[in-house]
């Protein structure tokens, strides 16, 4: 199916930096096109569906071998093979019978790889980072594409089920036009799932962001400081799959390649609308994240400065009481006021009205 492709782009991400390390490492002193599984450990199965479909037919079923659906990638027909699951080397290997260059096969079994898009001649690979939505933030996985003139070969890691459930369910119900057109545009159909997810993630970080914002506000602990450091975490996570897409999605809508038609490059410029605005709304909350950081900097300082003063106010107040009780705590025999019956309560009376003086000293200043 082709040689080795041009990189449409190579700015993009690593998903962590740890998954980067242990890739290499992993594929330390091996040959090129060697195929080693990076990524999350599994023990179930891997499940391989093939969508067979037209726009007044449409075959499903589930294989267990990659083998089995290549004679459906010879009809005129629009095939669809999803693979969930990228732990079992050998079945990813069956796709190099149909010509899929090994360096493809080892970036598809490599989890830690940037988006990015491939221009292989007779088919584009396409490298993307899908986002799942969860109660504390997200997951996200890789999904590779290998798109040609009239098949889709899919591959997912399956951490949280077919993530691609909702193209397939359109499919079966015929909805909208995406059994009357091609290839191109079931691989259209899948990156703008891809990019509508990360909607919802940035709506979740959003709203959390915004309740941050009012929490520091009226408390600033180390726990506050804990989620604003997860969110920036986060946010640089999500930051670094979007920004590639831009340029992959540029790529694209720019027809670069003979297998994407004019009518799904219009559709494909607008997905790339919807991921400039994703951009600008990362960009809008890490400067929210920069002034709540501010914030609670801010409010620690005030917090640290009210403290001192009230010290300070203390301190000045004992002062003169200090200097009282040190007078009268002089051993000298002559001293009128040691003889006088009140004197114990007078100096009392006395260190009192200067400590009620000078809390009204500063009261009268508004340092209280």
């Amino acid at each position: 199916m082709g040689g080795r492709g041009n990189d449409m782009t190579e700015t993009g991400t690593a998903d962590e930096r740890e998954a980067v390390v242990r890739s290499r490492s992993a594929k330390s002193g091996l040959p090129p096109g060697t195929l080693v599984h990076i990524g999350e450990k599994s023990d179930r199965e891997i499940r391989i569906s093939v969508l067979d479909y037209g726009e007044g037919r449409l075959e499903e079923r589930e294989i267990t071998s990659l083998k089995d659906s290549f004679y459906y990638m010879d009809t005129d027909t629009v095939t669809w093979i999803d693979v969930e699951g990228l732990h079992e080397i050998e079945i990813i290997q069956k796709l190099g019978e149909q010509g899929v260059h090994p360096l493809v096969l080892e970036d598809i079994v490599n989890t830690a790889q940037r988006p990015k898009i491939e221009d292989y001649g007779e088919y584009l690979y396409i490298v993307l980072r899908m986002l799942h939505p969860t109660d504390s933030g997200f997951r996200s996985e890789q999904v590779s594409l290998v798109t040609g003139r009239n098949f889709v070969i899919s591959f997912q890691e399956g951490i949280t089920g077919d993530a691609f459930r909702k193209v397939k369910e359109r499919i079966r119900g015929n909805k909208g036009r995406i059994r009357s057109m091609g290839a191109d545009y079931l691989a259209y159909s899948l990156i703008d799932l891809v990019v509508d997810d990360y909607f919802t993630v940035l709506e979740g970080m959003g709203e959390r962001i915004e309740d941050l914002e009012e929490r520091v506000l009226t408390e600033a602990t180390t726990a506050t400081t804990r989620v604003l450091q997860q969110l920036k975490r986060e946010l640089i996570a999500v930051r670094r799959s979007v920004w590639p897409l831009r340029e992959l999605l540029a790529a694209l809508g720019r027809r670069e390649s003979s297998l994407i038609s004019d009518q799904v490059a219009v559709y494909l410029r607008d997905v790339y609308d919807h991921v400039v605005e994703l951009i600008d709304t990362v960009e809008a909350d890490r400067e929210m994240l920069a002034g709540i950081h501010d914030i609670y900097l801010s409010t620690l300082s005030n917090r640290m400065n009210e403290i001192i003063k009230f010290l300070t106010i203390i301190g000045t107040i004992f002062i003169p009481l200090t200097f009282i009780a040190g007078v009268y705590g002089m051993n000298f025999e002559h001293m009128p006021e040691l003889h006088w019956r009140y004197g114990y309560f007078g100096v009392l009376i006395l260190m009192l009205l200067v400590a009620l003086s000078l809390l009204g000293f500063f009261k009268h200043k508004k340092w209280l």
